[in-house]
């Protein structure tokens, strides 16, 4: 198919257009041109107008939208400037920014960057403070269900985050020299102004971690009265957090009675002002004394009354108990029955006796004892011989041997001393043992018999 670019009349390519002989310009000398005017007329700029569109990204700059019920233009706040914002923005505040105008030739836009931006008015403050705050008790950290610690009666450490130069500290320490004297500890931080929020953040934490013997019992967070952007570093995230994770009871004393910022609803206690923060840190000395004072008495009346009590029981007691002659009069009277029956017992035992002592006086006489006495003797003597004859050892002194087994018992007999195996034979002098061998007690009984046979036969009879 013909290119129907190739049939087109040669005078409308070549011939250029009469009156029309300026030369072309590139679309990056353009850019470069409306860059340099931009930036030349509008170098420095004021703005007003609601954030849209606004998020941080992972280099740290911010990228926004501002616009009004007219337009709207591009934001761009770098790294640097953004890390020193007063605020946190959010889309829907309305806000007054500082910068220089500046094209995006990348896209062919036109955008401000951002070198200073500030809410615009009381009102937006407002809105932007119902808004942290509506977020901030979403997540929990000033809802009423979360525990609150309770305050200490009398903290030993007392400390203190407030500015070192104004009138707040002051006030604070001449409250509590007029109330009750305490260790007071102050971190020193600018309450107003860029960077307040951080130094007031990292005061309250810093507190929290110190160590135990160290560590303030109480904290009080302090500034004076001002305009709602002079108060706005205790309304920021970093120090809302830093109040309500802090482990240390905090008092909020922040402003006038009139003013109200989050530091307070994340506190433990609000206080309408820094003096009325000393006085509900510290109670009056005077006024413990006369508490102790009056709380000891009624503990000694108490104990009063319970030692009356008793002794009025004790007394009821003693009233119904029986008397000492009741309890003891049968008594005595059976204790002097029984001495006269002893007496007269006595009397009768010695009667008796005495003539027991007549009669055997009468049959003891000397040829009876001794005939007595003579007579023992001879069963005695008697005795002694018939022990002498059945005694076991006595034939050894004669030659022979007892024999006993191992268990210590005499051995009458061949048979049991075979079946004791081992045995010992008893002489006149010692013992010994011996083991009984079967077959040569046969051989020797065997070679012994004959001999013995002929002895008989040789022997001549005695009768």
């Amino acid at each position: 198919m013909p290119d129907p670019f190739l049939d087109l009349p040669a005078r409308l390519v070549a011939d250029p257009i009469p009156g029309d002989n300026a030369a072309a310009m590139s679309v990056g000398e353009l850019s470069s041109r409306l860059k340099r005017v931009v930036e030349g007329e509008f170098g420095h700029v004021r703005l007003r107008g609601e954030i849209s569109g606004y998020k941080r990204v992972a280099s740290g700059h911010c990228y926004l939208c501002l616009k009004d019920d007219a337009a709207v233009i591009d934001g761009v706040i770098w790294k640097g400037q953004a890390a020193s914002l007063a605020f946190r923005p959010e889309d829907g505040i309305e806000v007054i920014a500082t910068g220089r105008l500046t094209t995006y030739p990348g896209r062919s836009k036109y955008q401000v960057i951002i070198e200073r931006m500030e809410l615009a008015g009381a009102g937006a403050l407002m809105a932007l403070l119902e808004r942290n705050k509506a977020r901030f008790e979403a997540e929990g950290l000033f809802a009423k269900s979360k525990a609150r610690r309770t305050l200490p009666f009398l903290p030993r450490r007392i400390g203190v985050v407030t500015s070192p130069t104004g009138a707040v500290i002051r006030d604070i320490i001449h409250r509590l020299e007029d109330r009750c004297p305490s260790h007071l500890l102050v971190w020193p931080v600018k309450v107003q102004g860029d960077g307040a929020a951080a130094e007031v953040a990292a005061a309250v934490r810093g507190f929290d971690a110190l160590p135990a013997d160290l560590r303030p019992d109480l904290v009080i967070v302090a500034r004076g009265g001002g305009s709602i952007e002079d108060l706005w570093a205790f309304n920021e995230e970093a120090v809302v957090r830093a109040v309500a994770e802090c482990r240390i009871p905090i008092i909020s004393a922040v402003g006038h009675e009139t003013d109200t910022t989050l530091c307070d609803y994340a506190a433990d206690l609000r206080a309408p002002t820094p003096t009325a923060a000393a006085e509900l840190a510290m109670p009056v000395l005077a006024d413990v004394r006369l508490t102790v004072g009056a709380h000891g008495q009624r503990i000694e009346r108490c104990a009063r009354r319970h030692v009356e009590r008793g002794r009025e029981r004790l007394d009821a007691l003693a009233r119904l108990l029986p008397t000492r002659d009741r309890l003891l009069g049968p008594q005595r009277q059976r204790i002097d029955d029984l001495s006269g029956r002893l007496d007269r017992g006595l009397e009768r035992h010695v009667v008796r006796a005495r003539g027991t002592l007549d009669r055997t006086g009468a049959v003891l006489r000397p040829a009876l004892l001794d005939r007595r006495v003579e007579s023992a003797r001879q069963r005695l003597n008697d005795l002694g011989r018939l022990l002498a004859s059945v005694d076991p050892d006595a034939p050894l002194a004669r030659g022979y041997a007892r024999v006993t087994g191992p268990d210590g018992t005499t051995l009458a007999t061949a048979a049991a001393a075979r079946a004791a195996g081992a045995v010992t034979l008893h002489f006149r002098d010692a013992t010994v043992d011996a083991v009984i061998d079967g077959g040569r007690a046969e051989r020797a009984r065997a070679e012994v018999t004959p001999r013995k046979a002929a002895a008989k036969v040789d022997q001549p009879t005695l009768f």
